[in-house]
């Protein structure tokens, strides 16, 4: 029994000090006990989407307690669309347009890559996803991949899953997601 007690502290002491591990993102090392927003200033992958954060004023939102599950498009995610269309999102007069399409990125809960696969087996191969801007995410698996469907269609590919921050956790996207 003494031993099984032993093998149990262990394991949870080494969990513990495995969670505490930061995550590479960008470049920046992405630490669990920062908040969303402290960790993706330092990303050179998510200049673009700090920009937008900041345009829209949602950054003491994001780094309020949570929790949130983020879909964090990389800069090369923002690359893929139109022409102008970021300079037009980042102009004041379209704060409104701007903060609709971040918080169409955010889902309330800590929903980590193997909630959302169980969520996503449970509903025969799909899930919908509820995001803080009221539209619908549908989560699915291409293999081991997860793919989100905006509501226009559109599909993003989770490219590094589960950084884990102190408000949530962030999986890192190669689309940005649009909303109706």
């Amino acid at each position: 029994m003494k031993k099984i007690a032993v093998l149990f502290v262990s394991a949870f002491l080494f969990n513990a000090v495995m969670a505490q591990e930061p995550v590479t993102v960008g470049g920046a090392a992405m630490y669990p006990t920062k908040d969303i927003v402290s960790n993706a200033v330092n990303s050179k992958e998510h200049t673009t989407l700090v920009a937008a954060v900041k345009a829209a004023g949602l950054v003491s939102t994001l780094q309020g307690t949570g929790p949130f599950t983020v879909f964090a498009p990389t800069n090369m995610a923002f690359d893929k669309l139109p022409n102008g269309t970021v300079e037009t999102l980042l102009k004041p007069e379209n704060k409104g347009t701007l903060t609709k399409v971040l918080t169409y990125h955010v889902v309330a809960g800590k929903w980590d890559a193997a909630a959302i696969a169980k969520m996503i087996k449970e509903g025969g191969g799909s899930a919908s996803l509820k995001t803080v801007a009221g539209g619908t995410l549908k989560a699915w698996m291409k293999g081991d991949n997860l793919v989100l469907t905006d509501e226009k269609g559109g599909n993003a590919t989770v490219t590094i899953k589960n950084v884990y921050q102190s408000n949530g956790v962030i999986h890192v996207v190669d689309t940005v997601l649009m909303p109706k």
